[in-house]
């Protein structure tokens, strides 16, 4: 099985990438990398034995239009697999070999990985989202695509901006309104940087400079409530999402 992985980055700090790039690199399973530049590349990736892509402007919608373009190329030129790794997260060794093997035993059209919260220096934090454990979100970091959802890959850039600051919550509602089947792995291979405060607040931490206070989604939905039913009627189609009215 062909596996791609595809990584948008921004201006994450270049030990963050260098991180990312290892955790592909040594996987047990060997995968191609697609590292797709929003709008400000690091040239030292040209020598990282990656595809290194470059858009020559930021998108601002939280990576989802470079990741939308690294899963099309990837598409076109043939890979059975595609997934989406973050710059500031990396996977276990064994991430894209157990996901092999869950498609393998499920027959599925897409993997649900799970992650683990870390901190900046590796270590995994006591701490776990709790819409994680029932599988009503999935992260990003945690989609392994097959042929059988290649279709929903563009939805990541055709999603209108409103929406993008929840945009793997809206790209998981777009899967399960098309009714296709998941296979999920509860093995914890996605280790996802934490840059959320509420965790380290939890946990009796003292907040990093990079965490971010947690996503406020009423300005998301006083958005869809706005819309027009025809304007509504366009943007199900663009997302796949059965969205209320």
């Amino acid at each position: 099985m062909r596996v791609a992985v595809i990584t948008p980055y921004h201006r994450e700090p270049e030990a963050w990438l260098r991180r990312c790039l290892a955790s592909v690199r040594n996987q047990t399973l060997a995968c191609e990398h697609l590292v797709i530049a929003d709008g400000h590349p690091q040239d030292w990736l040209d020598g990282e034995g990656v595809r290194h892509i470059r858009l020559d402007r930021a998108h601002r919608d939280y990576g989802n239009t470079p990741r939308a373009i690294g899963a099309l190329l990837a598409i076109s030129e043939g890979f059975d697999a595609v997934t989406f790794l973050d710059a500031d997260n990396w996977y276990a060794p064994e991430h894209i070999a157990t996901c092999v093997q869950v498609a393998a035993q499920t027959g599925c059209d897409y993997v649900t990985a799970s992650r683990h919260l870390c901190r900046e220096d590796g270590s995994i934090m006591a701490v776990h989202a709790s819409d994680d454990g029932d599988w009503s979100h999935v992260d990003t970091n945690c989609f392994f695509l097959l042929v059988g959802a290649f279709h929903s890959v563009a939805r990541w850039a055709l999603m209108p901006k409103p929406m993008a600051l929840l945009g793997d919550r809206f790209y998981l509602q777009g899967l399960l309104a098309d009714g296709l089947r998941a296979g999920r792995s509860p093995a914890r291979t996605v280790h996802y940087l934490c840059t959320w405060s509420s965790f380290y607040r939890a946990l009796g931490e003292p907040v990093p400079a990079f965490a971010k206070e947690n996503i406020d989604g009423q300005p998301v939905r006083n958005w869809l409530a706005r819309l027009q039913p025809g304007d509504l009627a366009v943007v199900r189609r663009l997302t796949g999402c059965a969205l209320a009215t």
